[in-house]
């Protein structure tokens, strides 16, 4: 699944008239970058939503076929649901699947070996893997020492929010890629708008949430204007 229906307020004044998700990046939207960034590593069957400008998203990928890849919209016209929400209105898309799911922002653009990460997933009992790099930022996820999600923290406002206890806390950026498993959808007990970040906190009490550290792979967070320069300079 991309998740590609916020309002992408950090790219204004693009956004004013396009969606995020149609930012360009070398030529190509960040869209197009991230369908085949899922093809080359096995995914052709992804479901987008939609929200902000849906309209441009629906008649690019039906322009181009998607892609190559097999495209199903998720739509979320009427409201945004954040993260958790829109994978939960999605939920009828995975179901039936015992295999994890692959879900990413379309705003993010990397070279990660995204087999590796699913690789990890199946061969371990957690709910879900996040991709995460040590990168600098405001906002960390906190893990232990068995690479357990434990809790969250802004380190620019001090607010932290525990889950689970560990004598050690390390601080790892979330980079907006989840493997997660079907299960998860029997366990999600919010309704309406909603973000994984609160859901896995909650989930993280009682179940294992684990890390992929790719700090040695390509990442960049294409959600301002001046980082798509800078993504133009790391892809080509």
């Amino acid at each position: 699944m991309i998740l590609a229906a916020g309002l992408g307020t950090r790219l204004k004044p693009f956004t004013d008239g396009h969606p995020k998700a149609l930012a360009v990046v070398n030529g190509k939207t960040i869209l197009e970058r991230n369908i085949e960034y899922l093809s080359f590593h096995g995914i052709k069957a992804v479901i987008i939503n939609v929200h902000h400008f849906a309209d441009q998203i629906i008649h690019l990928i039906k322009e181009n076929n998607g892609f190559g890849s097999d495209i199903t919209f998720s739509d979320e016209s009427n409201e945004v649901l954040e993260t958790g929400g829109g994978i939960k209105k999605a939920a009828w898309f995975f179901e039936k699947e015992e295999s994890p799911f692959v879900v990413m922002n379309v705003d993010v653009l990397t070279d990660m070996n995204l087999n590796k990460m699913i690789f990890q997933q199946e061969q371990n009992t957690a709910l879900a893997t996040l991709a995460v790099t040590s990168r600098e930022t405001s906002r960390y996820f906190l893990f232990d020492e068995k690479n357990h999600l434990c809790g969250w923290e802004n380190v620019k406002t001090g607010e932290k929010k525990i889950s689970r206890k560990s004598e050690n806390y390390f601080q790892k950026a979330f980079s907006g890629i989840h493997v997660i498993s079907p299960k998860i959808f029997s366990l999600i007990k919010m309704e309406g708008k909603f973000s994984m970040v609160d859901l896995y906190l909650e989930l993280a009490k009682s179940f294992d949430i684990a890390a992929f550290d790719h700090s040695d792979s390509k990442f960049i967070d294409v959600g301002k204007p001046e980082s798509i320069l800078k993504a133009e300079e790391m892809f080509d």
